[in-house]
């Protein structure tokens, strides 16, 4: 049933393909987000190498003003970080079932925000620090959920990291091993299973990507509103009754 394996997604019991599916949604869902995000507020706001880069340029240039947006940026998406965190250990601490969905659920309403916020900008003069730190906000949030999730096998919104492994991946399937395996030399083999898995979190960040710029080039902010709906129907069966 439909019901049930959405359930599994966001379920305290964890395997390898639920950890996998789920992060490949939230690729989905993150590429999304960033690349519709940039042509909203021209910045990156899962780049959090870019921004302290920026930071680090715009001091040495006295472009202080800069200087305080780059900060924000990235302590919105640390106290997103954090946040997941807490409610995460929170509701494992109560056992509950709901570690993972509370997460989704913030970060689906959180989303929506910026869509109004957004949407509303050249009526109610809505800050764009507010809302690029709004959206690094739920970067953040996604990002450390699906972490712990996969006890840190799984990030969704750290594509360098992801291609770095890749290309570890690649290296030792073209290595040669030019004498037969010891005890003191294993051979050095490819880990196959996971460099597919990150083939797929990096496609499914890419076709995200594509969707969601092309969604905000044609319909606009309107565009988070089902990423949002993506998000919250993943969180909102683990509320549903368990069937006996």
């Amino acid at each position: 049933m439909p019901v049930d394996y959405l359930r599994t997604l966001t379920a305290p019991e964890r395997t390898r393909r639920t950890n996998l599916h789920l992060g490949l949604s939230l690729a989905f869902v993150a590429g999304a987000t960033n690349a519709g995000g940039f042509l909203a507020v021209k910045e990156y706001t899962s780049h959090m190498t870019g921004v302290v880069s920026s930071m680090a340029d715009d001091l040495a240039l006295g472009r202080l003003d800069l200087v305080v947006d780059w900060f924000t940026s990235l302590l919105a998406f640390l106290l997103g970080a954090a946040t997941s965190a807490i409610l995460i250990n929170w509701a494992r601490r109560r056992a509950s079932r709901h570690e993972y969905a509370l997460p989704l659920l913030i970060e689906a309403t959180l989303l929506l925000a910026f869509g109004v916020l957004g949407a509303m900008h050249h009526y109610i003069g809505t800050s764009m620090g507010i809302t690029v730190a709004l959206l690094c906000y739920v970067m953040g949030l996604q990002n450390a959920m699906i972490t712990k999730v996969s006890n840190a096998e799984i990030r969704t919104t750290h594509v360098t990291g992801l291609v770095t492994d890749i290309g570890i991946e690649l290296g030792k399937m073209l290595y040669w091993n030019a004498s037969a395996e010891s005890e003191a030399q294993p051979l050095v083999r490819a880990n196959k299973e996971r460099l597919l898995v990150h083939l797929g979190l990096v496609l499914s960040f890419f076709v995200g990507g594509v969707i969601g710029a092309l969604g905000f080039k044609h319909v606009g902010y309107v565009s988070t509103v089902p990423l949002a709906l993506v998000l919250a129907l993943l969180a909102s069966v683990q509320f549903l009754p368990l069937r006996r």
